[in-house]
């Protein structure tokens, strides 16, 4: 039998998340063990604690969680990983109670791939017209050595326009604000 009931708080002790619950009177106060959280879709690995519970049809109960061993989100975050078979964790991404999101780690940033391209763009129309206006640009003569004084010749080494690209940075499958 499944009852709906009042979240009074929650904690993490010992790596496993306490639901505080009032159950059937303000006496009755518990701490119970979160078994999965909404909306969510995972393969478990074997070694796992599964809660059960029974069904309408006799002999078929359905399993409604899984005991996380090793719960880290704080209040108000949500965290979904994956692991290998073992169990290690290989993935994650977490929503924090602070307006970020980690993907996988924190070692680096995300960026907005339209704007950097749009940046990246400019700076290389600039370059790029620099290059042009070197290599176009000629020098006076003025000397005795060699060519007539008042002549000009061109530049001797001409710079390479850049073909950079950021293109291959972006990232079709992830979308941000």
């Amino acid at each position: 039998m499944l009852q709906a009931t009042k979240v009074i708080s929650t904690a993490i002790k010992e790596g496993k998340r306490l639901i505080k619950i009032l159950r059937f009177g303000r006496d009755d106060v518990q701490d119970i063990r979160e078994s999965m959280p909404f909306g969510f879709d995972g393969n478990p690995t074997k070694d796992l604690v599964a809660l059960y519970g029974s069904t309408t049809e006799k002999g078929k109960p359905v399993i409604i969680g899984y005991i996380n061993k090793n719960q880290i989100a704080d209040i108000g975050e949500s965290r979904m990983y994956s692991t290998n078979a073992d169990g290690a964790e290989q993935f994650y991404l977490h929503l924090k109670n602070d307006g970020t999101a980690e993907f996988g780690g924190d070692a680096d940033f995300m960026v907005r791939f339209n704007e950097l391209k749009s940046g990246f763009d400019q700076l290389k129309s600039d370059f790029n017209s620099h290059v042009t206006t070197y290599n176009t640009h000629v020098h006076p003569f003025v000397g005795l050595a060699v060519g007539v004084p008042g002549s000009t010749t061109p530049t001797a080494s001409t710079g390479t326009p850049s073909t950079a690209s950021i293109d291959s940075s972006k990232i079709e499958e992830i979308k941000t604000l």
